[in-house]
Order: structure tokens, then C-alpha cells, then sequence
């Protein structure tokens, strides 16, 4: 096994200023943000922390949502109310892996894109001229993902907008008789569907990971799966890729995503298997 650290780095519009006592100072652009992480495990002095919100239960002011430049995208920037701003800064090393394959493959690659959220990695894999199907549960996130097209000028290309429950979603591409070269994902520990369907990462993980290999063309191109609040190791999504590599040769990498502070302290933010042809 290959494990590893793939950290990010301080960015123009981004950057990790502080971490430590169970929460975390960024900076999005002209704003700066103070909000809890339980990753962030290590003492630290936040009396002299200062930030445009904070949040605790909820976000202490209203900030309307503005746009940064991020991993050659320009992506909208909320305060939502579950602490989450709509951007993920750790995935850059995965968006900055995925375009390189995708312009290095001098062909037509068709990307899946499940449980894709605000559309960072759909964005970028088209960007890259891939031909990309979102599939989000969430009718809110799908509108976001939309907006950041917009913001990117990436509202013309070939993106498939897919308001539907990911498992059921790839049980009938299955039958569609559809192909893709590419799948990336970042299922969560638990969800909903479009429709109301129940997602327990525990119960259908595996189901999923058996239709999606069913999906996946003659000749892939990779396969990147996130974990976010799962709960799991690395090293057992890494054995869940490994098929592909008997089947098709290649090579496949994991490990922690993390986010390099001002201080030098890396502060996870989950983990990654992925593996290329």
C-alpha cells in the first residue's frame, strides 16, 4: 500500500490561519472565518483570533455570499447553517489530479461525478474538456453548482445535471446501458434521496461500489473516492479499488487530506483512494 499525506497548501484566496482547540480560522478571500473542527485537536491561542463570523450553534453575523478564485475556478461562498461554507479547500490535490489525467488522456472522457455537492470536481473535469453527469440528492446543492458554473464561464459545457439519489441513479445508467470513464465520489456516513430514500453509508456502500465498477467503460481512466465523515480508514477504501487494478493494470494511491496552517500543523480533513490506469 501507498499511503499518504496530500496537503494543501496556502492559496491566493484561501488559506488555513489558524487551528487548534477544536476549531479553525480561514480566510475566503476578503473574509475570514472562525468555525469548530473537531480534527483540530491541539491547544492553541484564540483570544486573539479575529474574524468576520463565527460560528458556534450558528454563524454570529450575516455575510452575503460572495465568490473567490480557487483551483482555477470561481466558486460562490455561502454561510450555511450547518457550518459549512460550500467549498472543501483539502480537494484541490484531487481536482488538480484529476485534470491532469483528463488533459494527458488526448481523448473523450465521460466523469461521473456522485454526491457532487456544490460541483467543484465537475467543474474542474470539464474545464479539462470531459464530458460530466452531477448526480446530487440536493435540489440547493445543484442550484449552487450551477452558479458556480456561471461564476466559472463553464456554464456551456457538456454537464449533466442529475437531481437523484446516487444508487438509484447508477442502477439505471446500468440499465440504460450507459458508460463512463471516470467516477468520482464522496459518499456520506448518512443522507437522503431526491425522493426520500435512506442512505446508510454501513448498508449500501458495498451495492454501490459493485454497480458502479458495472459503469465504468473498456478503458477507464481512474477512480477517486473521498471520505469525509465516515469513519472509515483509508486503507479500507483502498482495498475496495483494487479489483480495478487486477482487472485493468494501473496504480492506486491513499491516504489523509489535509490542510496546512500558518503554523506549519497539518489539520486532517479526511481521506482519499484513488486509483489510475
Amino acid at each position: 500500500m501507498n499511503i499518504k499525506i496530500l496537503t494543501t497548501e496556502s492559496q491566493p484566496e484561501y488559506e488555513l490561519i489558524d487551528s487548534g482547540s477544536n476549531y479553525k480560522l480561514e480566510r475566503y478571500g476578503k473574509f475570514v472565518l472562525s468555525r469548530p473542527d473537531p480534527q483540530a485537536l491541539w491547544p492553541t491561542d484564540r483570544k486573539n483570533w479575529k474574524s468576520d463570523a463565527e460560528f458556534k450553534d450558528d454563524w454570529n453575523k450575516t455575510i452575503e455570499p460572495w465568490s473567490i478564485d480557487f483551483g482555477g475556478l470561481k466558486l460562490q461562498i455561502k454561510l450555511s447553517p450547518f457550518k459549512h461554507t460550500g467549498l472543501f479547500p483539502e480537494q484541490i490535490v484531487n481536482w488538480q489530479w484529476m485534470e491532469k489525467l483528463i488533459l494527458e488522456s488526448k481523448r473523450p472522457i465521460k466523469v461521473l461525478n456522485l454526491f457532487g455537492y456544490t460541483g467543484g470536481a465537475s467543474l474542474i473535469c470539464a474545464k479539462a474538456g470531459a464530458e460530466v453527469t452531477h448526480v446530487d440528492a440536493s435540489k440547493s446543492a445543484i442550484t449552487w453548482a450551477n452558479e458556480n458554473a456561471s461564476l466559472s464561464n463553464l456554464q456551456d459545457k457538456p454537464i449533466r445535471w442529475i437531481l437523484d439519489d446516487a444508487l438509484e441513479f447508477v442502477k439505471k445508467e446500468i440499465r440504460r446501458g450507459n458508460k463512463y470513464d471516470a467516477i468520482v465520489m464522496d459518499p456520506p456516513s448518512f443522507g437522503r434521496g431526491a425522493k426520500g430514500e435512506v442512505w446508510k453509508i454501513e448498508e449500501g456502500f458495498l451495492d454501490l461500489m459493485d454497480n458502479c465498477f458495472k459503469l465504468l467503460s473498456d478503458n477507464p481512466l481512474f477512480f477517486v473516492l473521498n471520505g469525509y465523515s465516515a469513519g472509515y480508514s483509508a486503507i479500507a477504501y483502498e482495498e475496495n479499488l483494487k479489483p480495478l487494478q487486477k482487472k485493468y493494470g494501473g496504480s492506486i494511491e491513499s491516504g489523509e487530506l489535509a490542510i496546512q496552517d500558518s503554523n506549519k500543523r497539518l489539520l486532517p480533513c479526511g481521506i482519499v483512494a484513488r486509483w489510475k490506469k
